[in-house]
């Protein structure tokens, strides 16, 4: 087990780093070659992401019925070619085409890929290793950024998406192959079953299991919006609140350990405990982290980005267990890719709904993030941890 989760960490951290993080160290040289604003650029991503989640249900329903080694070495192919398109790419066509490749790679590459595979080896004792491939790929950005960076000021952006695919050629490919098990044959009997004893998944009112399935997309949902547009605008937001560039960049850098510091916190303490009331103490951290900043101005950005952190960190891995502790392993990647699909095409949209909000109402967009946490917690009220024990 273990070393499958250390495959599927590194995996997963060179698949985010290569592509969620990508645009915001290439989006400005790239536009500038292209003689274009970088908001294509962004554009672009933000089709890939479209894509990813329309492939995501797809993607899912294939893991659940032939295991997720076959289509994560796939993702490692279809990266690779991706990112050399881009690198050959000559203008907004050929860009926006290179990203939809890369688009198809993250609908079958990332987070719900690797949790649906952990799901199908281990049935319901797949949370640890969720939870540990979260802890590895919390420092995509960390190790991500600065490589590209050094990769573009050393030998340009064209190389830098080069080097990206030698990487998913060899060392990806390479993690798939080797260490990641052929199927879940080993724990076929609990991948198998809902909750159930008998290795059948147990009966549940259908309008009961759809009202559950629509709770969470909505609640993923506003976590995706909550996430995705704060990291796109953290440094503005800060300066707006107060904060000095310096501070703003040093306040930044904090939001990764504090990511990865909740996730160890989840996995040593917090194990025992339901997913659901782990969800919603998350989802809390958004106010909070809001009414630091708005009442104590730019002098709190660091306690702003250590709460704000940890509540992503947690919430991360909450997206891949809450759904096993309701449902169980029994079809969990396809429900995984229908619950998380609206969820991606809202983080595609965010960082330029609420760049619109931050153009409007400057850090009083806060209000909107602390807003949506409130509601997802009390969404998530709505549900009942014994639902996993019926």
């Amino acid at each position: 087990m273990t070393t499958t989760v250390i495959a599927l960490g590194l995996s997963q951290t060179l698949a985010f780093a290569s592509t969620y993080y990508l645009p915001a160290i290439l989006a400005d040289p790239m536009a500038q070659e292209f003689g274009i604003s970088p908001v294509w650029v962004f554009g672009a991503f933000t089709t890939a992401m479209l894509v990813s989640a329309a492939l995501g249900p797809a993607a899912g329903r294939w893991i659940d019925a032939h295991g997720g080694r076959g289509i994560l070495c796939v993702s490692s192919l279809v990266f690779a070619i991706g990112l050399l398109a881009l690198s050959a790419s000559a203008g907004k066509t050929t860009l926006f085409a290179a990203w939809m490749v890369i688009g198809v790679g993250m609908g079958i590459g990332l987070y719900d890929a690797a949790f649906a595979t952990a799901a199908r080896l281990y049935g319901r004792n797949a949370r640890g290793p969720i939870t540990g491939v979260t802890l590895i790929a919390g420092f995509a950005s960390t190790v991500g950024w600065p490589f590209t960076a050094w990769m573009e000021a050393a030998y340009g952006w064209r190389a830098a998406c080069i080097g990206w695919a030698a990487l998913h050629l060899t060392l990806g490919l390479a993690l798939h192959m080797l260490l990641v098990p052929r199927d879940g044959a080993a724990t076929a009997s609990d991948a198998r079953t809902g909750a159930g004893d008998d290795g059948r998944p147990r009966p549940e009112p259908q309008p009961a299991r759809t009202r559950t399935l629509v709770i969470l997309a909505v609640v993923f949902g506003m976590i995706g919006f909550m996430s995705t547009s704060l990291s796109a605008h953290l440094p503005r937001v800060l300066e707006l609140a107060g904060a000095s560039p310096a501070a703003a960049v040093a306040a930044g850098a904090l939001i990764g350990p504090a990511q990865v510091g909740a996730r160890v916190i989840e996995f040593s303490l917090l194990r025992g405990v339901h997913p659901l009331w782990i969800g919603r103490t998350a989802l809390l951290t958004h106010p909070v982290a809001a009414a630091l900043l708005l009442l104590g101005g730019g002098g709190y950005a660091a306690a702003f980005a250590v709460v704000y952190g940890a509540g992503n960190g947690i919430l991360t891995i909450v997206k891949g267990t809450l759904p096993l502790a309701l449902f169980g392993p029994h079809g969990y990647g396809r429900r995984q890719g229908l619950i998380n699909a609206p969820g991606r095409v809202v983080q595609a949209l965010s960082p330029l709904v609420f760049g619109l909000i931050v153009e409007g109402f400057g850090v009083g967009a806060l209000l909107v993030p602390a807003v949506l946490g409130v509601v997802a917690f009390a969404a998530l009220m709505m549900l009942r941890p014994e639902r996993a024990e019926s």
